[in-house]
């Protein structure tokens, strides 16, 4: 581990693992059978990126798209790592490049698609040159009942045999019954080294929201994270582009993706997504699962995804850098009904039928829920948390009353009318509504006929949809959608059980404000004449922005203004060979931005307090904070505090602990306070 630990700093930049990186990357560097169920940006590239560099021979690394391939062999390349692709989007010339890097043993790392395996050369190739390992990303593509289901996933078990070398597999999604069957293709049931690393996100705010005008609320939605990069899913290839020229009448920059685009076409879009700041793409899920761009601020669903999988992994495209980030998942009735209909007429057997209703009803779960949506969301996957503070239902808990006589109501109307009506005949019932269809099926007579005049038909109609998502009624695809009653809905109709529903208030998609700025104010102009920087050098070497820096890496350059080269390698995300080829570049951004008579490289926040008591405080506050970083031991987890913090501490007029954490915030004041407070009480 010492060797894993030397390259994470000197090629890769970064001071230390992430949270479960370390004794993934000493499993795999061992060459043990691993399977790693990591969420999205927790770093699974680098588990198996690492060891191939501790490792003598080829890395082959199994991936699903050519778009996500290419991406991570040009970023291996930037840092310095001798990595190549073998795709059927290559050209000849860079085919022949990576034969010859081959041949000459310089290659660490070699990436092809599934399909290759099927090519009678393969075999024979990753013979000679030395395989040693075989790494999977998005190992839940193996899984005949997933969302991503590749058959030529059902191959590389047999290549491992054959090779007799270890295997390790990763995976952002797969629940338990996904992970058995993984175990049981890739290891042949032979349960290798487990690692589940957990499914939290806790940068990314969750959110849904009821339809109501989904057009508007996408619109207005975005309008609230004007010039942010972000995907809005939809449902079908025609919406993704009428919902794209709305944005860009809107003044959005925005085009469309989706499988019926020329190919071209699509790597245009993928192109320009990689590489424009503020970009957004409508899109099919068919765009996403190749897109390695770490500073996607938001992700939105103008129609509900498929399983609560699906809406798992097109979510953790966002925020991937660590930065906040948000979600936004509209839902109606409509949306229900289709994905109950498409599990129904499948040619799946009864048992996988049984199992993808339940996983639409997880999801429905996580529409409707009535606390916490990270609780309901971890729940599923196995974990528990408690009340995040960073989903709607936190940010403002929704209102429930006691549904019980509405549902029975309803549920009667159904029965009255053998199930044979969906919604809006069954409200015109239950409302006194007098239809032409009521009269004719003489339903004005019926008991139940204006029993429920006191709620309005927005709320029946939410009535429904949530007895819909809570799964006691489904619409039956063989009588045209009308709701049939489960089991599930018995007891609640013979008054055995209560239930509670969500008293619908529909609200605009954007009265949240938009995400946080990433820094702040005083720090925002160098942080923007960083990103320009950036943006010069990708545009002239023809790559994505973040290949140069990610925005965490500029983060960190704005807030902390490194002046030499030796201070610029201490930021995370500055690697040897980045240093070398991009250092002097940014430390010239930075000391323009801080130039003036007399003055060097100092934080605008400092520079506020020169001839000031306080400046000499604030220095003293900086020297106690290096002393501490890693805590008193010297082997905590690095934290520091803001310039603005520390010059708003350094302003105070006494040493007043209540007032530190009101600063600093709790985890900070526990480390840093009592040093701070001393300083303080001497001055």
């Amino acid at each position: 581990m010492d060797r894993a630990a030397h390259l994470l700093g000197t090629v890769f930049g970064f001071d230390e693992f992430r949270p479960g990186q370390a004794e993934i990357v000493e499993a795999v560097a061992a060459g043990r059978n691993v399977l790693a169920i990591m969420p999205t940006g927790g770093g699974k590239s680098l588990c198996f990126q690492l060891p191939a560099l501790c490792r003598e021979g080829v890395t082959v690394v199994i991936s699903p798209l050519i778009a996500l391939m290419r991406d991570q062999v040009r970023a291996l390349r930037e840092v310095g790592i001798e990595a190549g692709a073998l795709t059927s989007g290559n050209t000849a010339e860079e085919t022949d490049a990576v034969f010859r890097a081959l041949d000459e043993g310089r290659l660490k790392l070699l990436y092809m698609a599934p399909e290759r395996l099927a090519s009678g050369g393969t075999l024979p190739l990753l013979r000679r040159i030395g395989t040693s390992l075989i790494a999977v990303d998005e190992a839940h593509c193996v899984s005949q009942w997933g969302h991503d289901f590749r058959p030529d996933y059902l191959a590389i078990g047999q290549l491992r045999r054959t090779l007799d070398v270890p295997l390790a597999a990763f995976t952002a999604t797969a629940d338990e019954e996904t992970r058995t069957e993984i175990v049981a293709r890739l290891f042949d049931g032979a349960p290798p080294e487990t690692f589940l690393r957990g499914f939290d996100r806790p940068n990314i705010h969750l959110a849904f929201a009821a339809k109501n005008g989904p057009r508007k609320q996408i619109v207005d939605f975005a309008d609230a994270r004007r010039g942010q990069s972000g995907i809005v899913y939809c449902g079908t290839r025609a919406r993704t582009e009428t919902l794209s020229a709305a944005l860009g009448r809107e003044g959005h920059t925005a085009c469309h993706y989706h499988g019926g685009m020329d190919p071209d076409a699509r790597r245009a879009v993928e192109t320009r997504f990689q590489q424009e700041d503020g970009l957004i793409v409508v899109a099919t899920v068919a765009f996403g699962m190749g897109v390695d761009k770490p500073d996607i601020r938001w992700v939105a669903h103008a129609d509900l995804p498929k399983s609560i999988e699906a809406y798992y992994q097109e979510i953790g495209r966002a925020g991937r850098d660590g930065a906040p980030a948000e979600t936004l998942t509209l839902y109606g009735a409509d949306d229900i009904r289709l994905r109950r209909t498409q599990i129904d007429e499948s040619l799946a057997p009864p048992e996988r039928k049984d199992a993808d209703h339940a996983r639409l009803n997880a999801l429905l779960g996580l529409a409707e829920a009535m606390r916490c949506r990270r609780r309901t969301l971890l729940g599923y996957f196995g974990e528990t948390a408690e009340a995040c503070g960073n989903c709607d239902l936190c940010d403002t808990p929704p209102e429930v009353f006691d549904a019980t006589e509405p549902v029975r109501k309803a549920l009667s109307a159904m029965l009255r009318t053998s199930e044979s009506f969906g919604a809006g005949h069954l409200i015109d019932i239950l409302t006194g509504t007098e239809t032409d269809k009521v009269r004719a099926r003489g339903h004005e007579g019926l008991p139940t006929f204006g029993v429920g005049r006191d709620l309005t038909r927005a709320a029946w109609q939410a009535v429904f949809r949530q007895m819909m998502g809570r799964d006691l009624v489904r619409p039956d695809a063989a009588r045209h959608g009308a709701f049939r009653m489960t089991q599930a809905a018995r007891p609640i109709l013979r008054g055995e059980e209560t239930i509670e529903l969500r008293r619908d208030t529909i609200k605009a998609a954007a009265t949240r404000p938009a995400i946080k700025t990433l820094v702040s104010e005083e720090d925002a102009p160098l942080l923007s004449a960083l990103k320009a920087k950036r943006r010069a050098l990708a545009e002239a070497a023809r790559m994505p922005a973040y290949m140069v820096f990610n925005d965490r890496t500029l983060i960190e350059m704005a807030e902390t203004r490194p002046g030499t080269l030796d201070a610029m390698a201490r930021i995370s995300g500055v690697g040897a060979k980045k240093l070398e080829r991009y250092g002097a570049d940014f430390l010239s951004v930075i000391a323009g931005a801080d130039a003036g008579p007399g003055t060097g490289p100092v934080h605008p926040a400092r520079r506020r307090l020169a001839g000031q008591e306080a400046g000499d405080v604030f220095d003293r506050l900086v020297e106690a904070q290096t002393e501490l970083a890693r805590g008193a031991a010297g082997t905590d987890k690095p934290m520091r505090c803001s310039p603005a913090a520390l010059a708003r501490v350094a302003a105070l007029r006494r040493a007043d602990p209540a007032a530190l954490e009101g600063i600093l915030g709790a985890r900070h004041a526990e480390r840093f306070g009592p040093a701070f407070l001393s300083i303080l009480q001497e001055t």
